[in-house]
């Protein structure tokens, strides 16, 4: 493998070329109009324009890409995540150009893409997955009907479904009608595709999912847990690994469980299978992500493993270099997703031009990073500017670390998730590991965190003032 092109934009695609790099694979970038002088672009080795800033016109056009991919002699596509990851039409096409596609292969992106058929693909494999109904529905009578045997509250998804959009929880029966109106055309103004089901819905979860990888030679292995529970509209902002409720007989099982769900579908490469915890910490199969995630840093630092060398090396037909019993979990890592969005202004994307964009650094301290000052934010595409990754020997410390790294993040220009970031790790609920997927809910608003800021801003300045009488006091001593 010679030459890789990463078919993304932003913080993925400089992170793949990044390890591509360092195996000596040479890279090209593709980018939209809107994206001519990100720095993704300059990264590679060459760059090609694909097309208008609209993603549909650029970023999502698969064939266009795939014809570059040829033109430049490409041997593999990685595909990042997002935009065409999870597109089995287009790992498919991929193929058939012989190219390689780093990801799995069509059919296990298939299975897995829809809620409904991952829940029959691990059936047979007794993993605990939540009560509800196991097939798609449309009809309002009947829904209601076995909604009323799970028992309310309970939770109406799209099969097709993702990034929270066609879900909706129902208390009571008299709301279950119109809440499935509105779940099942949510579902196909964002998928087009309707189908819906229902199951139970768990009180205070947990989101806790495993990071799996597998070779084509029959091995897989779990690189153990990452905890998601801190979210926004059902978008996680914050993760860690690894969780601080899971035990280690609790983590083999779940890790166990995981291992089953790949294989399952004859999985290939990174993978990552997602599990709700209940209060009493039981876990239940949720689905599984058929691509590397966001949130792969923390496992990174963790387990010392590069996720995508090994997503490389297993798409070139190669073993996994190490076993299950070779892995080991060494110290702990946070990791929160700085967007450009409004944390006082319910999380609203915040456009605008980065006047000033200054990276932390320092000892446990990673950014894996999109943008650099000057720059135009697009309002194209996901706000996310970089991941502000942290690391140390305890929980305690990655905690420490990461708030001075958030402290020495500086960006003017627009709002962005860092004060909220701060809010969390400072957080009691956070702090002491108690908390589940309705800490927002329970903890947040915009007048705590402006409270917050006021309050640091009111003690800068105390010690500001403080700062220049001691000065003074130096001053009058040193003229007498």
């Amino acid at each position: 493998m010679k030459k890789i092109l990463v078919a993304n934009r932003g913080e993925i695609a400089i992170r793949v070329m990044k390890t591509a790099q360092k195996m000596g694979i040479k890279t090209v970038a593709v980018y939209s109009t809107a994206d001519r002088n990100a720095p993704h672009v300059k990264f590679a080795d060459e760059a090609v324009c694909i097309g208008e800033a609209p993603s549909s016109q650029s970023y999502l056009m698969g064939n266009k890409i795939i014809e570059v991919a040829k033109a430049l002699n490409v041997d593999a596509i990685h595909p990042g995540y997002g935009f065409l990851s999870e597109n089995s039409d287009f790992a498919e096409e991929v193929e058939r150009n012989n190219i390689i596609f780093i990801g799995p292969k069509a059919k296990a992106i298939q299975i897995m893409g829809s809620k409904l058929a991952a829940k029959d693909a691990v059936k047979q494999y007794n993993i605990p997955m939540v009560p509800g109904i196991d097939h798609a529905i449309t009809d309002i009578e009947e829904a209601k009907k076995a909604a009323t045997e799970i028992g309310f509250p309970i939770l109406i998804k799209a099969s097709a479904g993702g990034g929270g959009k066609g879900m909706r929880i129902v208390e009571n029966e008299k709301d279950f009608e119109s809440q499935m109106n509105r779940a099942i055309s949510e579902a196909i103004s964002a998928f087009g595709d309707g189908s819906v089901f229902i199951e139970k819905y768990v009180n205070s979860p947990r989101h806790v999912e495993i990071q799996i990888m597998a070779d084509s030679h029959g091995n897989v292995l779990y690189l153990f847990e990452r905890e998601c529970s801190i979210q926004r509209r059902h978008q996680k902002v914050i993760e860690e690994a690894p969780s601080s409720v899971i035990t280690p007989a609790m983590r083999k099982k779940m890790g166990t469980a995981a291992v089953l769900v790949a294989k399952s579908c004859d999985y290939l490469g990174a993978g990552t299978v997602e599990f709700l915890l209940d209060e009493k910490h039981n876990f239940y199969f949720l689905e599984m992500n058929t691509r590397l995630q966001v949130e792969h840093p923390v496992t990174e630092w963790i387990t010392g493993i590069d996720l995508v060398e090994l997503q490389i090396k297993v798409a070139r037909g190669e073993e996994l270099p190490m076993k299950q019993e070779d892995l080991k979990i060494n110290g702990h890592a946070l990791e929160l997703r700085v967007y450009a969005e409004d944390p006082m202004n319910d999380f609203l994307p915040s456009v605008g031009h980065l006047d000033v964009y200054q990276l932390p650094v320092g000892e446990g301290i990673r950014v894996d990073n999109g943008f650099e000052q000057g720059m135009d934010i697009p309002i194209y595409y996901d706000p996310m500017l970089s991941k502000l990754i942290a690391y140390g020997k305890t929980r305690e410390e990655a905690m420490q670390v990461m708030l001075k790294a958030i402290e020495d993040y500086k960006v003017e220009g627009v709002h962005t998730t860092l004060p909220f970031g701060k809010f969390v790790f400072e957080h009691e609920a956070f702090r002491s590991g108690n908390f589940d997927t309705h800490f927002v809910k329970k903890y947040y608003d915009a007048e705590s965190l402006k409270n917050q800021m006021a309050k640091e801003a009111e003690i800068a300045g105390l010690f500001a003032l403080k700062q220049h009488f001691e000065n003074q006091k130096i001053v009058r001593l040193s003229t007498h």
